[in-house]
């Protein structure tokens, strides 16, 4: 296999942190299970970035090695499984499928969409639909694939008006990706660096808090990234000519009806859907936590008397790999935290020369934007930066959650290329419809990513702190 220059620099890097680590007069603070868990990190990161093996494969190798050489014990490794943020997201793949079931975010998107009357009512509308299904719809890459019937819709009726499917074609998979920040459930690399700064810090992110601080981020940043988008794929004309779209149009290319009274079954799904997502929003009232809501959904979602999907099919729907991907991931951060080694990261960077706040979030926003280019797996990047960023941000003064979170939210900016996401992936390449060139994503990138990057920071620095996140560590 031949390494790109990155790839080849990335394991030179790993090797040499390897071999320093291998010296005994080498960093004499550091005890033995604190080298031996640097060292498998660093490998691992290497694997992530230069080889084509599995993201998980290599997750797993390394709770493996950790567990062998004694850093971690089987029971940490394998109680990773049982984690409360495991059980969250195997429950909402669960509620999910009920939902997507029914056909009731269909008749919701056909709802939305058949209100607009010209181009940027219809890409906002759209938008509109997006961030909302964030709610229902765990993963990026399962909200694509629940949105790609109504974008066949949409590219149905819009066939005459080429530059008009196109945008919606980067609009679909650029807004999924930028509005998952909204919820804890949007993505798997949410739940990897909740987990982190609770094994790290003691510090706990609950669902609603999450919420708060991303709900707003997902609305302002999707409806920018609208904006860019119709900017660049458009033209004034395009944008002014109307259009008229109506729900039967829509149910055209869906498997159930968009029209009409619901369902009982649409019915069930949308009352377990609202309750559940009004019990996560309201647990510090009645401190239920979110993943025991989420069972007690996923239950009724399945049950022969009330539910819309048999617990089994239901259950082929959960991207287990992911879930292994998250828990051996766990498992690393145990093991950097119990075995001294974040604490050595700390100190080091504490006796290293400080910086202000701003520029050290500036530099982890820019960081964890461009990781996309050499870290193609989202939870593969909140895996290998939100440790170093946390360690990073104990070091310069800066609250490791407000820089935790910047470099989580920056990291959901992923569309340079057709294989930077699935989403991206997904549409851009569909069999009978035209969709958009490399260079529509190099062009939009080169707006979008300075933009989103500029977003983030200003969220980090001047929202945040008034929703309870300073800047500065407490």
């Amino acid at each position: 296999m031949t390494l790109s220059p990155g790839r080849a620099v990335a394991v030179c890097a790993a090797l040499s942190v390897c071999a320093l680590l291998a010296v005994p007069g080498n960093f004499p603070g550091v005890s033995g299970d604190a080298r031996i868990t640097l060292a498998v990190f660093a490998l691992a990161t290497c694997a992530w970035i230069a080889t084509p093996v599995d993201d998980t494969y290599i997750a797993l190798g390394a709770g493996l090695v950790l567990t062998a050489t004694g850093v971690l014990s089987s029971d940490a490794l394998f109680g990773t499984l049982g984690d409360e943020t495991v059980w969250l997201l195997i429950c909402a793949f669960v509620l999910a499928a009920a939902v997507s079931r029914t056909g009731l975010a269909a008749r919701a998107a056909a709802f939305l969409v058949s209100g607009a009357r010209n181009v940027r009512q219809l890409a906002h509308l759209t938008t509109a639909a997006l961030v909302v299904s964030a709610f229902a719809v765990p993963a990026t890459s399962g909200r694509a694939a629940l949105a790609l019937p109504v974008f066949l819709a949409l590219a149905s009726v819009l066939a005459e008006r080429k530059r008009v499917v196109v945008m919606l074609a980067l609009l679909f998979p650029t807004v999924i990706l930028l509005s998952a920040v909204a919820t804890l459930i949007g993505a798997g690399a949410h739940l990897i660096t909740v987990n982190v700064l609770f094994e790290t810090t003691g510090e706990h992110i609950g669902f609603t808090q999450w919420l708060l601080l991303g709900l707003p981020l997902a609305i302002v940043g999707s409806h920018l990234a609208a904006e860019v988008v119709l900017l660049t794929t458009t033209r004034r004309a395009d944008r002014r000519e109307p259009v008229h779209i109506t729900a039967e149009d829509i149910g055209l290319h869906t498997e159930t009806p968009v029209t009409g009274p619901l369902s009982q079954n649409e019915a069930r799904s949308a009352l377990l859907l609202i309750t559940v997502v009004a019990l996560w929003c309201s647990e510090p009232l009645h401190g239920v936590s979110p993943a025991l809501v989420a069972l007690i959904g996923a239950v009724v979602a399945a049950s022969p008397a009330l539910g819309t999907v048999r617990l089994k099919d239901a259950l082929a729907t959960v991207p287990w790999s992911l879930l292994l991907f998250m828990a051996a991931t766990m498992a690393m951060g145990v093991a950097l935290s119990e075995s001294g080694a974040a604490k050595w990261l700390v100190d080091g960077i504490s006796a290293g020369a400080s910086v202000p706040p701003w520029l050290f979030l500036a530099v982890v926003v820019v960081v964890s934007t461009v990781a996309h280019l050499v870290l193609q797996s989202r939870s593969a990047r909140s895996s290998v930066l939100v440790p170093l960023v946390i360690a990073a941000a104990a070091g310069a003064g800066v609250n490791p959650v407000a820089a935790a979170l910047a470099s989580t939210a920056a990291a959901g900016f992923c569309h340079t290329l057709p294989a930077s996401a699935k989403p991206v992936a997904l549409f851009s390449d569909i069999p009978g419809v035209t969709t958009y060139e490399p260079r529509d994503l190099l062009r939009l990138s080169a707006i979008l990513a300075p933009l989103m990057a500029a977003l983030v920071l200003v969220f980090a620095l001047a929202v945040w702190p008034l929703l309870g996140v300073p800047v500065l560590a407490p």
